[in-house]
């Protein structure tokens, strides 16, 4: 073949015009500690930190690279192209640790991945002459360097290690087809040939340890795992449950594999330091475990709930029944002996144990904790789980190391149309083992992917109607990203295309470039698939036979924004069409031209035909038609030249098809498949690339690393360039970019500044390191903090208590007095919105070019719409010889019918695949919508009334009532002061959240209350708001606080039944009965009512009305506890200090009620009075501190959380690096901080 060059010049090095940098790599955990660290690396100047961490990361070769170097001459290739390997003579000289080393400059990576391409082209005769083979070699160092497209991650793993520095080792068990002589060879080398595939199909039988076998299949699976590759498998020749087995009995089912074959993958890091294994699992929808198989990772994932839900209720209520052990009040020390063990005589003890029947805890491990007590322990250790994604509980359960899917054909479909049956046949005899309604597993499938975000389907008329091959077998699987789709046992290698790097000025497309780019990218992949060894005889022999490969393209949606054209456009979704269609298109021109010179793939002449009717298939959807398509039941969505406003774009995508059938007709193919459009995780981070595959962006600012350490906020790129093109002037643009990111000063900003800071008494110091740490926050609540400031002059600059610098939801500045308004306002300003919703010039018109797959930032409303990524997918698949790996994004209000029309739509449109992922469907992954809604939810009581005065009005009129029935004069209203003390107290109750917002009179009486409900509806949330707004009222005109209580306990309503986050109240009947329990125990020291009989929940219950309106004397009040309440929180101080101080002053008048209802991990005895008292006291703290370092820990991890959402964010952690810094990637997760991905390219 000819090569002529067009982006390098003859006779200069393709280095020439690029510049070049020294740089360091550091990959940090969140914790501080280093991941990875490598100095002086050589990286392209171009090349942000992160494309430069994921090289030296993942692709530089770390060890076994030798000092010393010899060509190996080979008479039949050119000398520069000689292979090398290491010069023992010379190594003999330097000392042992010299003699190897890692590779250090991005030049060695390029230089060995295009020399081994060129090495093998050449040997394989895909070049003309030597010049050919030399402009090759340049132009692709060019686009490595410049990131205008890269191969998949084995490429950069694998390839060139033989060539380049004679790196190799004992055979792997791997094969291939000798090129020379097309006989299938055993390796005798592990790197001679490398292994550059990243896509694998592979056949199971219905055999257990056979070769082809399922046991087989997980050693099959392994040898591809360890090589960093992904592999997916049809598993519907397995037999169903319970179908006879040939030497008699039943068979285990499909479901009991699964499981195996998943715990194995799970067991194996893919590629050693690269990424966890990436498999994927097909199972027809005829098979007779189809329904076991749809609903597994939903209970799967409930299991993880049980698991996790469980393990803390254990802990907490045997905890309970140790302490409880522990601390019964006794008369003397003998007698405790063994009553403190018998729940007839500890009444404390019958209490925890009652509470455990009622948590269901069983009576065994009630039973076992009290042994463990009688023996004399003191503490029990009893593991508690979370619902992180890599964490014991997800560990524990099956299902969690496969993308999932099901084959679903036209009349399975047409099936749920009609609401007809659906038959499910049994794999030993053929037979129909169960009919059932369509629509019911329809409906299962929606709901599962509602539940869990799987399965995920295929449509298998669809893909085998596309087929080239269909007369050699049909198609049954794909790899795990969906988007390679072929004859079982097949391999693909894939390479992708940076779209935003053809780009014009003028904002057309480069055209030339990119044909000429596909061209040279399709030789290297053909040149792959030459070279190439693989895991078993069958995939060597068919990869041989049949030479797929996939070539793809990213970063349309940074191209689209570019351009100024919004993702969800009919211009849009015109020019990805018309992009995908000239990409193909050349692409199976250059392979008919190889065709030409070296033949056609060996499989070409058996499907001929069939090839031919897809190529005329493709060409009539290039050329705009809309019928007339050959054996197609869903008509695909044809390029409309007219919709695209790139002219010559769409002429030239119609021209390369006209090329490539009139190449096919006149030479065949040399390729079975040519494109894919693949996730592009990890080497889209490489390419410097905004968004990933197909997909939109996820979010409008990054937070792009520095070379020394930290962020630094930056608007996308493309966002200036398509605010420019659409008009705006550069002040204009300056200002939307500055709304978006922020100014990151304090400089004018208003409300928080420099001038009120320093009247908080800030210094000069401290604000100018406080300017310092602008620039990378995303919420100014985050610089506010003890670390950043300094904890001396927190506590002796601002006075604010340690206690309070040590709690994780402290909110300094609403300490220091700035209102929620302030605080918005100066954040906005400061740290920046996060999008362009809201900016100031911008038109409305316009915003919907800055669309992302999730809203941005904090205020932002506006994301594409689940049809807008469907319709996306319809536009480039009729170009695409396989599929498009791509997870539609849906919002967490989503219904299951919803996520049915989304898959009904894809089937509709022609898709091959498709994947749906709900908001919050994952345990692991918690709600956008709550985390952003827990930021501050507090408010004041004149802000309610400031906000609805006229409800405030009317609950007043309610007030003034209840005061003239109780009162015998009506009182002037007492006003709490303008500072004031109270606090906050956060439960839940049956899994509502509710805060407690407390305010007090400077003699600690209350004042005013204030709740509010987490995600709630507005209507309810709003009369929670009025009726603490009228209970407020009525406090300060003198209603006491002793009448609400007698009033409102005992009330029963849903929600209702346990509550968690209060360390005295364990249940409620109601909210309200929960709202004034705590009231009641804080300011009334009602402790009787600090717990609730379970009695009291069930439906038929009205109270205890015999002592209703009859009010507890008052205690009278300590001279101390009268100072406290000039210091902090009367209600706040009911804790452990307030108990230490009652202990000490009344001793044994403590009743023995209070005594039971505070948890201890105290030895039993220690007599009676004020001693033992205190005793309790004490241990009661331990505890308490013990369980706010835990709380503390969950907290910290919440704020990670939380800023990782709104930063755009999955909200996981990495299993690499623990940064919580994942993006969903087509159907994978990948973290953009060391470049990990889940998926397979």
């Amino acid at each position: 073949m000819q090569i002529k060059r067009h982006f390098t010049k003859q006779d200069q090095s393709p280095y020439a015009a690029i510049k070049f940098r020294r740089a360091s790599s550091e990959i940090r955990n969140p914790d501080g500690s280093v991941v990875f660290a490598q100095a002086d690396i050589e990286v392209p100047d171009s090349w942000s930190q992160v494309a430069s961490d994921v090289l030296a990361q993942k692709y530089f070769r770390k060890a076994g690279v030798p000092a010393k170097l010899k060509k190996v001459e080979e008479n039949s290739v050119p000398s520069w192209l000689w292979r090398s390997e290491p010069d023992t003579a010379a190594l003999k000289k330097l000392p042992k640790e010299k003699r190897s080393s890692g590779e250090t400059s991005a030049k060695q990576v390029f230089d060995r991945l295009a020399g081994t391409w060129t090495y093998w082209g050449w040997k394989g005769g895909y070049f003309d002459s030597e010049a050919d083979a030399r402009t090759y070699f340049d132009e692709m160092r060019f686009m490595l360097a410049k990131q205008m497209a890269a191969p998949n991650s084995p490429q950069w793993f694998n390839t060139g290690l033989h060539w380049a520095y004679g790196i190799d080792g004992p055979a792997q068990g791997h094969h291939y087809v000798d090129f020379e002589t097309g006989k299938l060879v055993a390796s005798n080398s592990a790197y001679e040939h490398p292994q550059p595939h990243a896509c694998f199909i592979q056949g199971v039988n219905d055999d257990l340890v056979s070769d082809g076998g399922i046991m087989d299949l997980w050693v099959r699976e392994a040898r591809l795992f360890k090589y960093g590759s992904g592999t997916g498998s049809n598993f519907s020749a397995l037999r169903g449950e319970n179908e006879a087995l040939s030497g008699g009995g039943k068979s285990s089912g499909l479901m009991s594999f699964l499981k195996i074959g998943d715990r194995a993958a799970g067991a194996i890091k893919s590629g050693g330091t690269t990424r966890r294994a990436a498999k994927m699992v097909v199972v027809d929808v005829d098979h007779p475990d189809i329904e076991k198989y749809i609903n597994w990772k939903v209970q799967e994932e409930q299991k993880v709930a049980a698991l996790v839900s469980g393990s803390r209720l254990a802990k907490k209520h045997l905890t309970q029944v140790l302490a409880a052990c522990q601390n019964m009040e006794t008369d003397g020390e003998e007698s405790c002996t063994e009553d403190c063990f018998d729940p007839r005589k500890n009444p404390a003890l019958k209490t925890a144990i009652r509470e455990c029947r009622q948590a269901m805890i069983p009576d065994n491990y009630v039973q076992r904790v009290i042994h463990f007590a009688r023996q004399g322990y003191t503490d029990i250790e009893f593991p508690t789980y979370d619902t992180d994604w890599d964490s014991e509980a997800y560990v524990t359960v099956s299902g969690q190391n496969s993308n999932n899917s099901v084959r679903l054909t036209n009349e399975f479909i047409q099936a749920v149309l009609d609401d007809g049956e659906w038959e499910l046949i049994r794999r030993t005899d053929g037979e129909v083992h169960k009919r059932i309604q369509a629509r019911d597993l329809w409906e299962q499938i929606g709901y599962s992917a509602w539940a869990c975000a799987d399965p995920g389907l295929q449509y298998d008329t669809t893909i085998n109607e596309w087929h080239t091959c269909p007369n050699s077998g049909r198609i049954n699987a794909s790899n795990p990203c969906s988007e390679y789709m072929f004859l079982d046992d097949t391999a693909c290698n894939l390479a992708s295309l940076n779209l935003i790097t053809f780009a014009q000025k003028d904002g057309t497309f480069d055209v030339t470039g990119f044909e000429h780019a596909v061209r040279l990218w399709t030789v290297t992949l053909e040149i792959s698939v030459l070279m190439a060894q693989f895991p078993s005889k069958e995939i060597a022999q068919l990869s041989y036979e049949f030479r797929t490969l996939g070539l793809g393209y990213a970063n349309i949606g940074g191209y689209l924004m570019n351009a100024g054209l919004s993702y969800d456009s009919v211009e849009g979704r015109a020019i990805c069409g018309a992009v995908t269609a000239l990409m193909t298109g050349i692409c199976y021109a250059t392979s008919a031209e190889m065709a030409a010179e070296l033949g056609t793939f060996p499989g070409y002449e058996k499907n001929t035909d069939a090839m031919l009717r897809v190529i005329r298939n493709h060409r009539r959807a290039a050329q705009g038609e809309k019928t007339g398509y050959e054996g197609l039941e869903v008509t695909p969505v044809p390029l409309i030249a007219g919709d695209c406003p790139d002219a010559a774009l769409s002429k030239a995508a119609a021209k390369a098809w006209d090329q490539a059938l009139e190449g096919g007709e006149a030479h065949g193919y040399r390729n079975a498949q040519t494109t894919v459009i693949a996730p592009t995780g990890t080497i889209g981070l490489v390419m410097d690339c905004d968004t990933t595959g197909i997909e939109p962006d996820f979010a409008l600012v990054k937070f792009k690393k520095l070379a020394g350490g930290g962020y630094f906020k930056i608007i996308n790129r493309m966002v200036p360039k398509a605010l420019s093109g659409m008009g705006y002037t550069a002040d204009e643009i300056t200002d939307m970019i500055n709304y978006a990111v922020g100014h990151g000063t304090l400089e004018g900003a208003p409300g928080i500044n420099e001038e009120t800071l320093k009247i908080k008494g800030f210094t000069d110091n401290v604000l100018k390191k406080l300017e310092g740490s602008l620039g990378e926050a995303f919420d100014i609540k985050f610089v506010f903090n003890k670390w950043n400031l300094g904890d001396a002059f927190c506590r002796e600059g601002l006075g604010i208590p340690a206690d309070k610098l040590n709690d994780m939801s402290f909110d300094m500045l609403s300490y220091l007095g700035f209102s929620k308004a302030e605080v918005e306002a100066a954040n906005t300003y400061i740290c920046g919105a996060m999008t362009l919703e809201g900016a100031p010039h911008l038109k409305p018109e316009h915003l919907s070019v800055f669309d992302c797959a999730n809203p941005c930032g904090k205020i932002g409303k506006r994301y594409l719409s689940v049809e807008s990524h469907i319709r996306m997918m319809a536009a480039a698949q009729p170009f695409i010889s396989g599929a498009i790996s791509k997870t539609i994004n849906m919002p967490n209000s989503a219904s299951v019918k919803e996520c049915n029309d989304a898959y009904m739509l894809s089937w509709k449109l022609g898709l091959k695949a498709n994947a749906l992922y709900r908001d919050g469907s994952k345990l692991s992954q918690p709600l956008q919508s709550a985390l952003l809604d827990d930021v501050d939810a507090e408010e004041t009581l004149g802000d309610a009334v400031a906000a609805a005065p006229a409800n405030a009005s009317k609950a007043e009129i309610v007030a003034e009532r209840i005061v003239e029935r109780i009162v015998e004069r009506a009182q002037e209203r007492r006003r709490p002061p303008n500072r004031r003390k109270g606090y906050i107290q956060k439960a839940s109750i049956g899994d509502h959240k509710v805060y407690l917002h407390t305010g007090e009179y400077s003699d600690g009486k209350l004042a005013e209350i204030f709740i509010d409900m987490h995600k709630e509806g507005a209507a309810f949330r709003s009369l929670m708001n009025n009726f603490a707004i009228a209970i407020s009222i009525g406090l300060q005109y003198g209603v006491p606080l002793e009448e609400y209580v007698e009033a409102f306990t005992f009330t029963r309503f849903e929600p209702s039944g346990m509550v968690t986050g209060n360390d005295t109240i364990k249940m409620a009947t109601s909210i309200l009965d929960y709202i004034f329990r705590e009231l009641a125990v804080s300011y009334l020291d009602r402790n009787d009512l600090a717990h609730v009989e379970p009695a009291d929940l069930l439906p038929d219950t009205v109270g205890d009305g015999s002592d209703e309106g009859d009010l507890p004397e008052n205690a009278e009040k300590s001279g101390m506890m009268e100072a406290v309440a000039q210091l902090t929180s009367r209600g706040y101080v009911r804790s452990k200090q307030f108990m230490v101080v009652q202990g000490g002053r009344f001793g044994g008048e403590q009743s023995g009620s209070t005594a039971g209802a505070v948890r201890t991990s105290g030895s039993n005895g220690g007599g009676n009075g004020a001693g033992a008292t205190v005793q309790r006291a004490e241990s009661t703290e331990t505890v308490l501190e013990i369980e706010t370092s835990v709380i503390s820990q969950t907290d910290n991890k919440l704020d990670q959380i939380r800023e990782a959402r709104m930063k755009g964010y999955e909200g996981d952690s990495c299993g690499d690096c623990g940064n919580f810094t994942l993006v969903r990637n087509g159907t994978c997760m990948k973290c953009v901080t060391c470049g990990a991905t889940s998926g397979c390219s």
